[in-house]
């Protein structure tokens, strides 16, 4: 079947080529990300605005008391600062919310409850910023412990009238409790430093990352406000406010410590409603992105890479399913050698990639990146089913509710939280077909050790094991009550 072979081999060569402009699009930022210069505010001292710090809050019992302590330390004159604690939720953590709040009476704290949970944390935004009366808007989520220097770290830079957002970067407090959080931190300061400093530097659209920030409220206003049709609102309103000419500042240099999840179900959703938001994203904003006449173009070429990032993980499927069949019927012939060729720069870019944001906060070993980068493409690759998923649900317009990650006060190494209330124990339907997936990659490894296809055999390993680890942790995470 030669049109057969030679279509797939067309929908391969498709998947290779983009992948390998994506990673000249990260190959550019990783220029730009090595070439920046730290910005400094203009210092006014006069400059002290009317700032809201809004707390979106559902059901968040282990952490929530946390945050409140962390936010009344926040520096800054208290008849100047009012904090929304908008509180969506349905069990005992408006209690403690209440109980705790009583305890701080010089400070002004605005309790707004809802019971309909209408556009979810967008929703809750959007009214919170109607009873809002201050000109900036701080937003924290509950797993941050915000410093007490915040607002004077970032307020300076809103001197520039046109700017309309500071995003800080996030840091760990439990970077090190599990693999599983290690995986997480290592992509994370890849988008807090590379990605976000590269468009920073490149004045490329940048995007708030839903906590951690700091809206100037006008700009919020006239990109439309908060609205409800993706589970990713804050990119839709950065991508939004940035078409209409706003300027975002990213600051590396400042951060704000946040709780990773610590459990396979968290993680999943987490996972999940990044890249689902995401394709939701692309889908809505594309087409105006490419129309508008503020942008220049490269910037329209970096934002539609940045839209499209979450494609990757179809892309993955795409290449796992098609391998083997191609290179069972083609052998080693030259337009697969030279796609496979193309496939390995992308290696290259994301070892430059990644060493340079790894390297940022620690001092570099070799063995210890390699451990790192190792574990995450590996477990990343077993995610593609799940995160394919979501993409494609995105680009479908399938609607589902904003599933919030739990959290559990996990910050020492020898903290438990199997007990907690919000674990879901029982495994994703989506596991039984990673199972499947799991098997059938072994399978194929085998096939192709036996018909001396060996050029194949990194790849699928890579995947083979991807899938395993993501069965093992969900297997044990949904099951089992030892922790790690």
């Amino acid at each position: 079947m030669p049109n057969l072979t030679n279509f797939l081999l067309f929908i391969y060569g498709l998947a290779i080529f983009y992948l390998f402009l994506y990673g000249i699009a990260q190959l550019n930022l990783l220029w730009f990300y090595r070439k920046q210069k730290v910005v400094r505010p203009i210092f006014q001292k006069d400059f002290l605005p009317k700032v809201t710090i809004q707390l979106p809050i559902f059901n968040e019992r282990y952490v929530v008391e946390r945050l409140l302590d962390a936010i009344s330390k926040i520096d800054y004159p208290k008849d100047l600062l009012e904090i929304q604690i908008l509180d969506d939720s349905t069990d005992e953590t408006s209690t403690i919310i209440l109980n705790k709040i009583a305890e701080f009476k010089n400070i002004n704290f605005q309790y707004i409850h809802r019971t309909n949970r209408a556009g979810f944390k967008a929703g809750a935004l959007a009214n919170g910023t109607a009873q809002a009366n201050g000109e900036f808007i701080a937003i924290f989520d509950a797993d941050f412990i915000p410093k007490p220097s915040f607002l004077n770290d970032t307020l300076d830079y809103f001197t520039n009238k046109n700017l309309g957002l500071v995003q800080t970067r996030w840091s760990h407090l439990n970077e090190n409790y599990s693999v599983l959080t290690q995986i997480q931190a290592f992509a994370l300061n890849a988008h807090f430093t590379v990605e976000q400093g590269g468009r920073n530097e490149g004045n490329h659209c940048i995007n708030f990352n839903g906590t951690a920030g700091v809206w100037r409220r006008a700009c919020i206003e006239d990109a439309g406000g908060w609205q409800f049709n993706s589970i990713t609102e804050d990119l839709d309103l950065s991508y939004r406010a940035q078409m209409k000419g706003w300027k975002f500042q990213f600051l590396e240099e400042i951060d704000s410590p946040a709780e990773l999840p610590v459990d396979m179900n968290a993680i999943r959703s987490q996972q999940f409603r990044w890249t689902k938001g995401a394709a939701e994203c692309a889908k809505m904003l594309l087409p105006a992105l490419f129309l508008n006449k503020k942008l220049r173009f490269i910037d329209k070429i970096h934002g539609a890479f940045h839209l499209l990032n979450s494609t990757g993980y179809v892309l993955m499927l795409v290449l796992s399913m098609l391998c083997y069949p191609i290179s069972i019927t083609m052998g080693l012939s030259p337009v697969f050698l030279i796609l496979a060729a193309v496939f390995q720069v992308n290696w290259l870019v994301l070892l430059a990639f990644y060493a340079t944001s790894f390297s940022r906060f620690q001092r570099f070993s070799l063995l210890s990146f390699l451990w790192r980068f190792g574990s995450f493409t590996i477990f990343m690759a077993g995610l593609s089913l799940h995160n394919g998923i979501a993409v494609m649900e995105g680009w479908l317009g399938i609607k589902t509710p904003f599933i919030r990650t739990p959290k559990y006060n996990i910050i020492q190494n020898d903290a438990t939280w199997q007990a907690n209330q919000y674990v879901l124990r029982q495994l994703n339907p989506v596991f039984w077909f990673e199972l499947l997936f799991f098997v059938y990659f072994c399978w194929v490894i085998f096939k192709a050790i036996l018909a001396g296809i060996y050029g194949i055999l990194p790849f699928y390993g890579m995947l083979a094991l991807g899938y395993g680890s993501v069965v093992f942790y969900s297997i044990k995470h949904a099951l089992f009550r030892k922790n790690h």
